[in-house]
């Protein structure tokens, strides 16, 4: 996740993804949904924070390529805060991407192409029942305290997830099939499999270093926040962190792959996302994402600013509309107070045919965005899916209209639709308040479903996942960073990942829990023929796509900008037209080359085009504890 993010953002890539990647969160000793409810209301709003802005010095500074001390710096503006710096914990993009950054995966993505390429592990083979996988790891990689790094490490690291229920908060999906893990040597690492599995060369788990780790009392609650540098093995070290501040990273030297040519990477919050690009044009930051692209009017302005240039390629997150199917918990218990008529699939797909998708992507997206359908981008064209003309909910009002009809939700003399309960039906939609197409498009719907006779109730809140948590919403604006191998998106909506009871925490996306959707997934998790597994993933994607629990409007663009005048070169994934900011690995901020240093063997975006990296900095303004402590991430928030 790794998925965006409050929208997933899975680096597992899921993940964000969020929106990581995980098996049902249903960690020991989880504080009680309502007490956590009253933790995050008391929390301070979000605040503005242009420059490296610390207590002692508040003032915005401008991120030039090298500060006072010659360091080389780069800046990085973004729309999202962190939820945790534990790898057991975090679910969000900017956190996966952090731990990218910070700790090594078994495998890795290819820039170029998104093939499995090295991390941990050099090279890799199964037994012929593939049920045995070895692992040969490599010798030449330190952590950052100076520790070797070992199978040892890898293998202390899933056994922890296997058994520990809090550990395996935001990974677990991936060693929920695992039988035994053993280290028999420092460069080898023997996975046992209950069944095949296919995701073997697509574990995207960080692996932390086994002789910090093993001191951690309770993995639920610790967040890795308060002793740095945190000890690490990747190309960056995360040497400092405030809650209300910022994240700084500093350049590991002794990196296997080779140093980064930044000397160090901070990345910032901007909850107004025009005063990030603001920033962007005075050079107080190098790099804008948006949140988690720019808008079409941000793009349009920045586009033939000199020493600014704007990179739109397709990108790698799905934009939905996701209605709330009836929430509960694995033991059968309900939760939240969704609207009982959306429990009608009839009525789902009668509000979807409302939805003119055309619309969307032409008035609110501007062209920066693909038609949606299926669950997985274009971009992955092996699981990309579409549903045939007689399946497609094609847009169609009257049909819209009739379906209603027959669902029993007939007009009363004033034309209002009328529930069960014998009250006009009015649907809450709960949406980010930082993204300004959350709201277009809900007040599209507050008029396209005002035609049908339903009422829209636009509910933007700063932070979404309390109630998305709680099953306190009717419909809310949903998506998802997808990966190369799209096993964590696609797990967070089986029955497996529902909350244990209401008052724990699932790796649910939605709630959604369908036998048949299971059976598949099931499927395609231990089938290790590409193109049959890529047949039954479309056959997930389509079965979603009928249950009408999750409308997918668009496949938008990443859309993001940054000062030339500060990067020489940087890479993008996929290497033609691809994205920099969350990706599938570390190559952008690994590869990026300042402006000034007259080194151009960094890597290069294929339009030759230079991007700013960013330090880092995330600021909640006034809020002196961290309360992120195991929030949910809806889709935005993972990776």
């Amino acid at each position: 996740m790794d998925t965006n993010d409050q929208y997933g953002g899975h680096h597992r890539t899921p993940a964000r993804a969020p929106l990581g990647r995980t098996p049902a969160r249903a960690p020991l000793g989880r504080t009680p949904r309502r007490a956590r409810l009253v933790v995050a209301a008391s929390a301070a709003a979000l605040a503005l924070s242009a420059g490296l802005a610390t207590p002692l010095s508040p003032a915005p500074s401008q991120a030039h390529a090298a500060d006072d001390d010659g360091k080389k710096v780069l800046t990085v503006a973004v729309a999202q805060s962190v939820d945790s710096l534990s790898p057991f914990l975090a679910v969000r993009l900017l956190s996966t991407s952090i731990h990218r950054l910070t700790y090594e995966y078994l495998t890795n993505y290819d820039p170029e192409d998104n093939s499995v390429v090295p991390g941990f592990a050099t090279k890799w083979e199964s037994s012929p029942d593939k049920l045995t996988w070895t692992y040969t790891i490599r010798s030449d990689s330190k952590w950052s305290d100076g520790e070797q790094a070992t199978a040892e490490d890898a293998a202390w690291t899933f056994n922890t997830m296997m058994t520990d229920p809090g550990a395996a908060t935001a990974n677990g999906s991936f060693v929920s099939n695992f039988e035994k893990v053993t280290a028999p040597s420092p460069t080898q690492l023997v996975i046992e499999l209950k069944k095949p599995q296919a995701t073997m060369t697509a574990l995207d788990v960080p692996i932390v270093p086994k002789h910090v780790w093993e001191k951690v009392d309770d993995y639920s609650k610790f967040n890795n926040d308060k002793d740095f540098p945190v000890v690490g093995n990747g190309p960056f070290v995360l040497t400092d962190y405030k809650p209300d501040s910022y994240v700084r990273l500093k350049a590991n030297k002794d990196f296997w792959r080779g140093a980064p040519k930044f000397d160090e990477l901070v990345f910032r919050y901007y909850k107004d996302q025009d005063a990030a690009v603001s920033a962007l044009r005075k050079g107080e930051v190098s790099f804008v994402a948006g949140s988690p692209s720019l808008t079409p009017a941000q793009a349009a302005s920045l586009k033939g600013e000199k020493n600014i240039h704007v990179n739109d390629a397709p990108g790698r997150r799905f934009y939905a509309l996701a209605t709330n199917p009836g929430a509960r918990a694995k033991n059968g218990e309900t939760m939240g107070d969704g609207h009982p008529s959306l429990l009608d699939q009839r009525v789902r797909n009668a509000l979807f045919k409302a939805v003119d998708r055309e619309a969307v992507i032409d008035k609110v997206f501007q062209g920066h965005a693909v038609e949606g359908a299926g669950y997985i981008p274009p971009r992955f064209s092996q699981y990309f899916w579409k549903p045939s003309p007689g399946q497609e909910l094609t847009y169609d009002p009257d049909e819209a209209g009739r379906m209603l009809d027959q669902a029993g939700l007939k007009k009363n003399a004033d034309g209002r639709r009328i529930g069960k309960d014998g009250k006009p039906i009015t649907y809450r939609v709960l949406c980010h308040a930082t993204d300004p197409n959350d709201k277009a498009i809900g007040q599209y719907l507050q008029e396209w479903w005002g035609e049908l006779g339903i009422g829209v109730t636009l509910n933007c809140l700063d932070n979404v996942t309390d109630p998305w948590l709680a099953g306190e919403y009717d419909l809310a604006f949903d998506g998802w960073s997808v990966n190369p191998d799209p096993d964590f998106v696609l797990s967070i909506h089986t029955c497996a990942a529902l909350p244990a009871t209401p008052e724990e925490t699932g790796a649910t996306d939605n709630f959604i829990c369908d036998k048949t959707y299971d059976e598949l997934y099931a499927r395609q998790l231990a089938e290790y023929d590409p193109d049959k597994r890529a047949a039954i993933v479309k056959r997930m994607e389509s079965r979603l796509y009928d249950l009408g629990y999750m409308n997918v409007m668009a496949y938008p663009n990443a859309v993001e900008a940054y000062r030339t005048d500060q990067i020489e070169s940087i890479t993008t994934m996929p290497a033609k037209a691809g994205n920099i900011y969350g990706q599938d690995g570390y190559w952008s901020w690994w590869s990026a080359v300042p402006a000034d240093s007259g080194d151009s063997s960094g890597g290069s975006s294929s339009t030759g085009v230079v991007v700013g990296i960013v330090a880092g900095v995330v600021v909640l303004a006034g809020a002196g504890a961290f309360f992120a402590l195991r929030r949910r991430a809806t889709a935005d928030e993972r990776e």
